[in-house]
């Protein structure tokens, strides 16, 4: 019954009316069928606990019993008891997901009464009844759409199917149960179907109110932000579902604005994963770049460098053969280098890889007895590679330093040797590029 009533909802989605999407992501995040799973068992079982002590509304009728006439009869405190998922499924269509579960188990329990009066006799009785459903299922059709950079979620169709019923009636007169049993067997089922469907629409709108709750901009640092809103309506496939985030990073004091950004020709770097994985990130290059600009523009792009592998390096002592004025003017002192990055780095995204060109300005920096002596600067451009993979949980990547070229700027020691300059700049950036460093 599972499979009939999911493919009645799934041909809901399929000649429903989709809307075309409005723009290009900058993330796109894409949830697969494994995904999907994932999440329909986790919200299966508890919306079938929301469905434990579920109270149907009071039924009222008026029964004719032979003989006796019209009696009034009322079913009331009808409660659902427990409720068991035994299977269910999820799939994707057009314009939204589906979901179905076949329920087990499940029982009620309620009161009755029936009342009767004459002008020669007046009579009433009352019990309480046990009803026992023999198969139950249930399925949701539900959509999404964006609403202000917002995910709304509506149900389209809602349906719930009992089989059979057995209901058991205790106390009273016994004579009056199969006609209770006639005229109420339909009543109570079609009672608890759509009280059970109700029940789901307001989990339903539970879920809504979370997805729009959801927050518009994620806080990193007290520079920047990353506006998390969504730019298009949420696409649907056979065994996956899309969703495209603005993604750019804005500065963390203002609010995120709505995107209306267009790019024809996006470079998205390649999914995280296979195809088993139950989500999969791609990323625009504009993420990469928006993230510098803005850490560009507040000053961070910066870093002194007092240690590395060969910290011999860092000593004037080590050029005094090579550098002879830059030992005679400070003997025997110590050295930092600072690098800082002259425009916002350039990200591209290749296959495989993810590829960084920094401009840099590297300046020499002796320190003294009580002050710091600039002594040359060195203009830089440094190329680097990366890319990430997920392992296990956690989501890791490696950077390469691929090549570097540098001219000197400026000098107050006299001419530098280019071969062993290239030497300490390496073993720096070593350091700088290093998990434990301070990249840039």
């Amino acid at each position: 019954m599972v499979t009939r009533l999911l493919l009645v909802l799934l041909l809901t989605l399929l000649f429903s009316t989709s809307s075309p999407a409005a723009g290009s992501p900058h993330i796109s995040a894409v949830i697969s069928q494994s995904g999907l799973d994932f999440a329909k068992d986790l919200l299966v079982p508890r919306a079938a606990e929301t469905l434990a002590q579920l109270s149907v509304p009071d039924i009222e009728r008026s029964v004719s019993i032979p003989i006796i006439g019209a009696v009034r009869t009322v079913a009331s405190r009808i409660v659902l008891g427990g409720v068991a998922v035994a299977d269910s499924t999820v799939a994707a269509g057009d314009t939204g997901v589906v979901v179905a579960a076949s329920l087990s188990s499940v029982n009620l329990t309620m009161e009755w009464s029936y009342s009767y009066s004459s002008w020669l006799v007046e009579i009433s009785d009352s019990g309480n009844a046990s009803i026992q459903v023999e198969g139950m299922d249930v399925g949701v059709s539900m959509g999404l759409k964006n609403k202000n950079g917002s995910l709304k979620l509506f149900v389209m169709e809602c349906g719930c199917y009992m089989k059979d019923l057995d209901i058991t009636l205790n106390g009273g007169s016994s004579w009056f149960y199969q006609g209770f049993i006639d005229a109420f067997s339909n009543h109570i089922r079609s009672s608890v179907e759509n009280a059970i469907a109700n029940k789901i629409v307001e989990g339903a709108s539970k879920l809504d109110l979370f997805l729009g709750g959801l927050p518009k901009e994620i806080y990193v640092d007290r520079v920047a932000a990353m506006n998390v809103t969504f730019i298009n309506d949420p696409r649907f496939s056979s065994s996956s579902v899309e969703f495209d985030i603005d993604g750019l990073f804005i500065p963390s004091d203002k609010t995120a604005p709505q995107s209306d950004m267009h790019f024809g020709d996006t470079k998205l770097a390649p999914p995280l994963g296979s195809s088993s994985n139950m989500l999969w990130i791609s990323l625009d290059e504009d993420v990469f770049n928006s993230v510098s600009a803005l850490y560009f523009k507040a000053g961070l792009l910066q870093h002194m460098v007092d240690k590395v592998p060969d910290q011999f390096l860092l000593n004037t002592a080590s050029w005094r053969f090579l550098i002879p004025r830059l030992y005679r003017k400070y003997p025997n002192k110590d050295m930092l280098l600072n690098i800082s990055a002259i425009s916002p780095p350039s990200v591209r995204i290749n296959v495989g890889r993810i590829d960084t060109t920094v401009d840099l300005d590297v300046t020499v920096i002796v320190l003294g007895s009580d002050d710091k002596v600039p002594v040359a600067c060195i203009s830089l451009s440094v190329a680097v590679s990366g890319h990430a993979s997920v392992s296990g949980n956690n989501l890791v990547g490696k950077v390469e330093l691929n090549y570097f070229s540098f001219d000197l700027k400026w000098s107050d020691i006299g001419k530098l040797h280019t071969g062993i300059v290239q030497v300490i700049f390496a073993s720096a950036f070593s350091v700088f590029l290093s998990p434990s460093g301070r990249g840039l």
